[in-house]
């Protein structure tokens, strides 16, 4: 009934909606950004005199080699040795991560027409674009959702090859392809990922009409976001769903981790690739291009000299083409020195050459900033130059200074992970929850205040002569911050990647029951010219799991830190609209100004919401999960979950993330629309509530999360206490940190950037009306949007709750000295 029901009252409400609009308007009102026009690159020379478009063009040249260097990784990885067994496991994850990705390709598809519906109504009928100009802001918003969606694609390939592939390597019993491995297919997806954003983005720059740029951009940005949004957020909530449901099947029935014969497995291992590998995907492409584009729109805004606005772009994205050759030169000289350290080692810390990475690519790009700024933009005098690279800087010590705060609070050899699992060990689930939200609190301090420091010092170094060439200098170093730390993107994606193939290899050797196959030693040995190590091979493949979670960790804060640094830049075109250029209207950006403070309230009331809403989807997908696999699971006699009972957990996972992420995505667009309607200022307050909540909100749940689910690999690993009670209590609280970390906290980001995005259409769309008089209809829209979104976050609990009775199997406890009391006849139903 949900799905067929709501799409028709959500057209109903949508063409209405636009039927009163077109009633209202009786003139064409400002494009807003989408009318901004390029400044002439061709016409600044850099670098002694070199063309800003041959420059570009350069760099055109450098994403086209580094979407060769991923697809060459991807075929290097594809052709490493695996036996059959191991390949079989991977290809049925394929197989089924396929076809849930098709399955939310088409739902994209439909919430795309949605925006591309809006997309028309504003830019055609209201702002008077010429339908020209319309199609390709339409066709743009399509390609950005098509980026994000192909980048998610090719990150589940690479990875479903990677994860058997490490998992046969771990065979022979050294660490060193173990590593290398996982690594080598994060960077080809980072590498892609980054270098087709870069591409299509310099497309825009180079080869469109200077005048319909600006709505190319804001098309692009707007169709990555929305496919980020909706990846992220389904994704999340079927990986959880997934891992919850076969997680608890080990405290259900004592079985082992990832034991063939829990038909739950599969599905998680099809949720690390939606969540952990599909999500990030279309995450970081969104997250790298919204910067950008937030970049751009300030620049054009704020600079008013057209030579300095085109040196300055120039400059922008030169430097993202130099640090995709910083990111790979690193990437080989880590790997190098990796190969001579352990090239015969029997043992390793998995986390250092990760860590020795994330390090050297930061201090190599940092060289890079700077010498690429003495080079191309010395010219503009007053040592500009160097100011500038130090505010990117700081940036980019940021993605590095990150990651080293996210392990003290999630690494397996920190202290507060330690006193996760020394809590549990008297204080069963209870305490282990309680350390691990003590870890993720504290966090946000830490994380808070290094973000604090570094955007603290972007700004001071903002004041030393930047006011001279723009406008607001200190929210174009913010954007800087937020540019700087995705300058390191292929390898804080690469390592981002790590976790999903570290945590499938170890599931991919299970669900083989390779050691199972007669004759394997012999066979193994024939073919491959090594004897297997079994015991190290499990060991290793654990050990690399708990760095996977690790550094899974580290990257959540780097994408939801730009995300609010980016959108600083964002609202701040918002505020340059509405203020004229910051002269006038200057005094409603403050507390004494009611709307923007309620505004300001309103914000954190999402962000809460959104976190309940999310996590419910979850736990009632999980609740059914639990409930069919309980019923299917055979125990005796099997070695291996049948494929049908494997695939309908995973049809269980998809149906409860497409109807949560629906319910969400809708209550989040109208919302977005109501408030943009009821005053800008107020739609200001709110947009900087949402990004200050989330950033805090996503911190402490990424980082408890990651708390949780290496204190369980601890107790797994280096106390080998797997099936006692210790190990059911550090199971409780990783399915607690479960939404926590994958679900809620990472689904924040691209909801900020979508919400901040399409603010941009939704409050000049209000503003414009009201310029012309319809008053009324903006505050009757404004009440018809927010009754819809109403609408949504009631079902996002209501709709969605589990739906059972509160009688249970369960018998009241019985004693020598107390009657056994009498169940209730009436049963309370919560359907």
């Amino acid at each position: 009934m949900f799905q067929r029901r709501n799409p028709t009252l959500f057209r109903a409400g949508a063409i209405g909606a636009g039927v009163l609009v077109l009633s209202g308007c009786t003139g064409h009102i400002d494009g807003g950004e989408a009318s901004l026009e390029l400044p002439d690159l061709s016409g600044v020379a850099v670098g002694g005199g070199i063309s800003g478009t041959a420059l570009l063009i350069v760099g055109l040249l450098v994403t086209v080699l580094g979407l060769g260097f991923g697809v060459a990784v991807l075929r290097q990885v594809r052709n490493l040795p695996v036996h059959r067994s191991m390949r079989e496991v991977s290809e049925l994850i394929y197989e089924t991560s396929k076809a849930y990705l098709i399955q939310q390709g088409k739902f994209l598809l439909g919430l795309w027409a949605v925006i591309a519906a809006v997309i028309v109504l504003y830019y055609g009928v209201l702002v008077g674009f010429s339908w020209g100009r319309v199609a390709v802001v339409i066709a743009f918003s399509l390609i950005g959702m098509a980026g994000s969606y192909s980048v998610a694609w090719f990150g589940i390939r690479v990875n479903t090859y990677a994860n058997s592939r490490t998992s046969f390597a771990a065979l022979e019993g050294k660490p060193l392809p173990v590593h290398r491995i996982p690594l080598k297919a994060g960077m080809s997806i980072g590498m892609v990922l980054i270098s087709l954003e870069l591409l299509m983005m310099l497309v825009i720059l180079l080869f469109l009409p200077r005048d319909i740029a600006g709505a190319c951009f804001i098309g692009f940005a707007i169709g990555e976001s929305l496919g980020a949004a909706a990846l992220r957020i389904a994704g999340g909530i079927f990986t959880k769903i997934a891992d919850i449901g076969s997680d608890l099947m080990k405290i259900a029935f004592k079985i082992k981790e990832d034991d063939a014969r829990n038909p739950g497995v599969i599905a998680d291992c099809t949720g690390d690739n939606a969540g952990d590998s599909v999500g990030p995907s279309a995450d970081g492409f969104e997250t790298y291009g919204v910067t950008g584009v937030a970049l751009v729109t300030f620049l054009l805004l704020a600079v008013h000299d057209p030579a300095i606005q085109a040196t300055l772009l120039v400059w922008i994205f030169a430097v993202r083409a130099v640090m995709l050759i910083a990111s790979v030169l690193s990437y080989a000289a880590n790997d190098l020195w990796v190969r001579r350290r352990f090239a015969t080692a029997d043992r390793m810390n998995f986390e250092h050459p990760l860590t020795s990475l994330v390090w050297l690519t930061s201090a190599v790009s940092i060289a890079a900033t700077y010498a690429s700024a003495a080079w191309l933009i010395s010219d503009l005098g007053d040592g500009l130059w160097w100011k500038l690279a130090t505010i990117i800087s700081c940036g980019t010590l940021a993605g590095a200074l990150i990651p080293e705060l996210v392990k003290v609070f999630t690494s397996t050899n920190s202290r507060h992970v330690r006193e996760v699992v020394k809590s549990s060990r008297e204080g069963g689930p209870s305490l282990n929850i309680l350390s691990g939200l003590v870890a993720g609190n504290f966090s946000g301090y830490w994380l808070g205040i290094c973000i604090v420091a570094l955007m603290g010092a972007a700004y001071l170094i903002s004041g030393l002569g930047l006011d001279q060439i723009m406008l607001a200098p200190a929210v174009f170093a913010f954007g800087l911050v937020a540019f700087g730390f995705l300058g390191m993107g292929p390898v804080t994606i690469a390592v981002d990647s790590y976790g999903p193939v570290t945590d499938n290899a170890q599931s991919v050797y299970e669900l083989s029951v390779i050691e199972e196959i007669e004759g394997i030693d012999a066979e193994v040995e024939q073919d491959f010219g090594f004897a297997p190590r079994w015991d190290s091979a499990k060991r290793m493949l654990e050990e690399n799991d708990g760095a996977g979670n690790t550094f899974k960790a580290t990257a959540k804060p780097v994408l939801i830190g730009t995300a609010v640094v980016g959108a600083t830049t964002m609202i701040f075109s918002i505020i340059i609209s509405l203020t004229d250029g910051l002269t006038t209207g200057i005094e409603n950006l403050s507390l004494i100004h009611p709307p923007f403070l309620l505004g300001l309230i309103a914000g954190g009331a999402t962000i809460y919401w959104f976190t309940g809403a999310s996590i419910q989807a979850v736990t009632t997908g999980s609740y059914r999960a639990v409930e069919y696999i309980k019923e299917t699971i055979k125990l005796d006699g099997e070695t291996k979950a049948s494929t049908e009972d494997s695939r309908k957990v995973v049809e269980i996972c998809t149906q409860y993330a497409q109807q949560g992420m629906l319910n969400i995505f809708l209550a989040v667009f109208f919302v977005t629309l109501s408030l943009a309607f009821v005053e800008p200022y107020l739609f200001i307050g709110y947009l900087i509530s949402i990004a200050l909540f989330g950033l805090y909100q996503a911190i402490f749940m990424a980082n408890a999360g990651g708390a949780w689910d290496n204190a369980k690999k601890i107790v797994e690993v280096d106390l080998h206490a797997k099936g006692t009670a210790l190990h059911d209590a550090t199971i409780v609280g990783d399915t607690v940190g479960d939404p926590y970390k994958d679900t809620s906290s990472v689904a924040l980001n691209p909801v900020i950037k979508f919400t901040t995005l399409f603010g941009l259409l939704a409050v000049e769309l209000a503003v414009g009306l009201a310029e012309q008089g319809s008053h009324v209809l903006v505050y009757s829209l404004s009440a018809v949007f927010f009754v819809i979104s109403a609408f949504f976050v009631h079902r996002s609990f209501y709709g969605m709750r589990i739906k059972a009775s509160l009688e249970g199997d369960d018998e009241a406890p019985v004693t020598d000295d107390a009657p056994v009391a009498p169940r209730a006849e009436a049963k309370i139903s919560v359907d």
